[in-house]
């Protein structure tokens, strides 16, 4: 499918890209902003050579970026799979333009004058950002976000208002609608994330950025998962697949010190959270140490990867245990692609009598795809929401 825009026509793709291919890689927001930006702003003549770099947060598969590519693009995003979406879509219409891609747990560095904004699905996420942004923009910073209409809220202009300054919006144009920021408001303050959040059930403490699932809580899945841990097979390497902030990992370990811990997740905070937690609970692992001395040979320690999945992850055939709580949802979009894809990676990692432990809600029918995959599928636990799966690599 081709996005058409002001500035050209440019053929994107998602990704992971659904089973149908059904799903576009933009929306009526994405359509909206650029028309209105380009609308005040001449993109052929805004260049790397005599502008200052256009600021994106949360392009999704590269939509914004690909359309505004004359002129210097910071790509500012928590999503791995939007950076992947941007640099593949990019290659794709053959453009040799230069987008840089920055993960939210990277501080940004510049001062903007033109920032562009889709408003993600998580309001502590856009508040974190709004926050950081805040230090990096000027009075006369153009400031445009959008979204269909649907997912703005009285909630999410109050943090434009609180946050940035006064806040106006646009009329609806195909069920979706901009936000305009004045940065008006002079006090600086400082993001309240990450927060912290106590299990004393489990004597566990953990820090929790803004994008993190359930970040005043353990989530229930989360809690329902670890009450079956006991059960699982000894191991010596284990995978938290879609780690977030990575309390199965770390409750794991307990249950099986000598295991060596991979963290894995596509989402920039889930894996500085997943880190700073793993290093509280084990203050004497060789990654706390501030030269990562080699020397330390502490059993507790883990690996941290940013990845689509497993598909950054290199070791085939060297896993014990995967335990996997798969996403059901990619931002706004509902759809298996996600969870299909960790599962067939896990059959493809995972070595002869490798098991694949997963969380998912009763209606998901998970079991049906492990059997078609793996040839087995046993029910560990279930209540009335979510039912606890494990298959075993023939």
């Amino acid at each position: 499918m081709k996005f058409v825009t002001p500035s050209g026509s440019y053929k994107l793709k998602r990704i992971p890209q659904t089973q149908k291919g059904d799903l576009r890689a933009w929306d009526a927001a994405d359509e909206l902003l650029l028309h209105t930006f380009l609308e005040s702003h001449d993109n052929k003549d805004m260049t790397r050579s005599n502008s200052k770099p256009i600021l994106i947060i949360n392009d999704s598969f590269g939509a914004l970026s690909l359309a505004l590519h004359n002129s210097e693009i910071h790509n500012w995003s928590d999503s791995y799979l939007s950076h992947l979406a941007v640099n593949h879509n990019k290659k794709l219409n053959g453009l040799s333009s230069s987008i840089r891609c920055i993960a939210s747990s990277e501080k940004l560095e510049e001062s903007y004058q033109h920032v562009l904004i889709k408003i993600p699905k998580t309001l502590a996420l856009l508040e974190d950002q709004l926050y950081r942004l805040k230090q990096h923009i000027k009075e006369d910073t153009v400031l445009i976000a959008a979204a269909m209409s649907k997912h703005i809220h009285t909630s999410t202009l109050k943090l434009f208002e609180k946050i940035i300054g006064r806040t106006t919006t646009s009329r609806a144009v195909k069920k979706a609608r901009l936000i305009f920021a004045n940065n008006d408001h002079i006090q600086k303050q400082q993001s309240p994330y990450p927060k912290i959040i106590t299990e004393p059930s489990l004597n566990l403490h953990l820090s929790n950025h803004a994008n993190v699932f359930a970040k005043d809580h353990l989530d229930i899945g989360t809690r329902f998962f670890i009450q079956q841990l006991k059960q699982c097979p000894s191991a010596t390497n284990i995978i938290d697949l879609g780690c977030g902030n990575g309390a199965l990992g770390i409750i794991m370990q307990r249950y099986q010190p000598q295991a060596k811990l991979h963290f894995i997740d596509e989402s920039y905070m889930a894996i500085a959270s997943a880190k700073e937690n793993y290093l509280k609970e084990n203050p004497d692992s060789p990654e706390n140490s501030p030269e990562n001395d080699s020397k330390n040979t502490s059993k507790n320690n883990a690996t941290f990867t940013i990845s689509n999945c497993l598909s950054q992850f290199s070791n085939t055939n060297t896993i014990d245990l995967i335990l996997c709580n798969p996403p059901f949802h990619q931002s706004h979009s509902i759809g298996d692609q996600i969870a299909w894809q960790m599962f067939k990676q896990s059959h493809q990692r995972l070595h002869k009598n490798g098991e694949l432990w997963i969380i998912g809600n009763r209606h998901l029918n998970y079991h049906a795809k492990l059997k078609r995959l793996f040839g087995n599928c046993k029910t560990i636990a279930s209540n009335k929401k979510f039912v606890v799966l494990a298959a075993i690599k023939k």
